[in-house]
């Protein structure tokens, strides 16, 4: 699992994305900010995106098969970014980096990719395909969980790239092959 050429490799793209790291993770330092994005980043931690399978489920016989179709792709989701946290092992910035204050705790040891992003990406895409306004909501609210992970110190920008091409790709995927 843990090899020297894996490591070396994400410690040379860790030393690229340090500084902008630091910048973002500066932050934390406004009390408010920091709230913030603590704030943000728990919701993504799931609570958000069970409530609105939920409502989905409620609301209608095709809200159960939505809500069905985003529990699949959230599962799907979740097995993938273990193992790929499991093989890849990158460390989080505040790990290797003193100066990068964690602003919330990981709920995992490994960095890459951001499961939190990997997940708003995907049930945002299944649940916007079929409710289009929930852009207006769940779009800010994506891009805010995105950005928790960085500026929380818990992720490089590149592992929020991933975790939302990822997610991206899950999503595209269950919305082909998924009945709804």
């Amino acid at each position: 699992m843990h090899d020297a050429n894996s490591q070396g490799r994400w410690r040379r793209t860790d030393l690229l994305e340090q500084s902008l790291c630091r910048r973002v993770n500066r932050a934390c330092r406004v009390p408010t900010v920091r709230r913030l994005f603590t704030l943000v980043s728990r919701l993504g931690d799931g609570s958000f995106w069970y409530l609105l399978m939920l409502a989905f489920a409620t609301s209608s016989p095709h809200g159960a098969q939505v809500a069905a179709q985003m529990a699949v792709t959230g599962l799907l989701a979740l097995l993938v970014y273990r193992q790929l946290k499991q093989r890849l092992v990158r460390e989080r910035p505040y790990v290797f980096h003193a100066d990068i204050e964690p602003g919330a705790a990981a709920l995992d040891r490994y960095s890459f990719p951001s499961g939190h992003t990997l997940h708003a990406v995907a049930f945002t895409l299944v649940a916007t395909a079929h409710v289009p306004l929930l852009w207006l909501i769940l779009g800010p609210f994506t891009l805010l969980v995105a950005a928790s992970r960085v500026v929380l110190g818990l992720h490089y920008p590149t592992d929020v790239a991933a975790g939302a091409l990822i997610g991206a790709t899950l999503a595209g995927t269950c919305l082909a092959i998924l009945p709804t």
